[in-house]
């Protein structure tokens, strides 16, 4: 697991920083564990356009994850391969359980093919077990983590993302998420221990627009060039400020350090929030 750099022969490659792969075990996915995937342009059931630069972009079949894994504790099971996954930033493993099932999870950073995997209280504490927050140690680095008991993992599913067990009170266990903030969840929730491989992500670059198209991202252009019936900062000759106290979007909305968190009801499980943007919480 690294990076790639190329001899700049072309424009494209002379900034392209791209994974060199090494990991990749297996090129061709599982049929029996594929999906189709539609692509929507970013339009809703009645044709409108509801997200702005989606659109293009090579075809895909998704990959059905195991996000769940309470079904199969107790079961134990072996990684067969480390595959690459299109529709997410993660690679993802594929486990041969003893039972003559196969699941596809996130491969998390040193799971190893052969490398025994199992969920359960009684799974051990290493990369890629999966269990309650109530058996795993203080300190430990997770990630794939419930919110509810029972209905898959919602949280830290990203490349490099890792939570880690702050401390516990009565039902609930404290969590350092990646953002920084600090959150109660319950002690009976499923994670699975470790970090999300492919921690090197983040320091990939494209080195050319034609690469994001490939990945079905349309060019984005600033609202500063528009025209003034187009967006709130067009118009103006020459370069110029946007000429108002806030930054807005498209519609005339605050673009910057406005609070965009809606859902109060789980405000009392948040001990610590993340900071974001001009200093403002949300």
């Amino acid at each position: 697991m690294g990076l790639k750099t190329f001899k700049p022969i072309t424009p494209g490659l002379r900034t392209l920083v791209r994974p060199d792969f090494v990991e990749i075990t297996k090129s061709t996915p599982e049929r029996s564990l594929l999906a189709p995937l539609r692509r929507r342009g970013g339009r809703n059931t009645q044709g409108k356009m509801t997200v702005r630069h989606r659109g293009g972009g090579h075809k895909r079949r998704y990959r059905i994850i195991d996000f769940k894994r309470r079904d199969k504790a107790g079961v134990p099971g072996v990684v067969h391969s480390i595959e690459y996954d299109p529709n997410r930033t993660a690679r993802i493993c594929l486990i041969h359980y003893k039972d003559g099932e196969k699941r596809y999870i996130l491969w998390p950073v040193n799971v190893k093919v052969g490398d025994p995997i199992m969920s359960g209280a009684e799974a051990e504490i290493r990369p890629g077990s999966a269990m309650s927050l109530r058996s795993m140690p203080l300190g430990t680095l997770v990630h794939n983590i419930e919110l509810i008991p029972g209905h898959g993992a919602q949280m830290v599913r990203t490349a490099g993302g890792s939570a880690q067990v702050m401390a516990r009170e009565e039902k609930y266990t404290q969590l350092r998420l990646p953002s920084g903030e600090i959150r109660r969840v319950l002690s009976e929730c499923y994670a699975t221990i470790g970090q999300v491989g492919n921690t090197e992500h983040q320091a990939t670059t494209i080195g050319k627009a034609g690469r994001n198209r490939w990945l079905g991202k349309r060019p984005e252009v600033r609202g500063k060039v528009m025209n003034p019936r187009d967006h709130p900062h067009g118009g103006g000759e020459a370069r110029n400020s946007i000429g108002l106290k806030y930054p807005k979007t498209k519609w005339g909305k605050h673009a910057l350090g406005v609070k965009t968190r809606r859902n109060k009801d789980t405000n009392r499980f948040i001990i610590k929030r993340r900071r974001i943007g001009y200093g403002t919480l949300r």
